[in-house]
């Protein structure tokens, strides 16, 4: 079975958007498809609702694939963008009035 990593944007994303996301669906009529049809499992167990809310560390499997969800780097994390921190030092530095 293959697996893959999908790193979620926010605290959660839902089933249909995320076979529409990750490939495993075309469209959003084909996911619906797969989800009533009883095609799609979370965690071992067919679901139903294409509504429903995956959160970091479920697992999505369908047609011999799996999706395993990962949750976002926390901000704090991530590097900070040098160059709009330079730019900042640059500008108040300059003399220009402050905005």
């Amino acid at each position: 079975m293959r697996e893959q990593a999908f790193v979620l944007r926010g605290e959660y994303i839902t089933l249909d958007a995320l076979l529409k996301a990750t490939g495993l669906a075309s469209s959003g009529g084909v996911a619906k498809t797969m989800i009533t049809g009883g095609q799609v499992q979370v965690n071992g167990q067919i679901e139903l609702r294409r509504g429903a809310k995956l959160r970091a560390g479920q697992v999505v499997a369908l047609a011999g694939q799996r999706v395993r969800l990962q949750s976002a780097a926390p901000e704090s994390e991530t590097p900070p963008d040098r160059s709009r921190l330079e730019g900042r030092e640059a500008s108040a530095s300059s003399g220009a009035p402050e905005e």
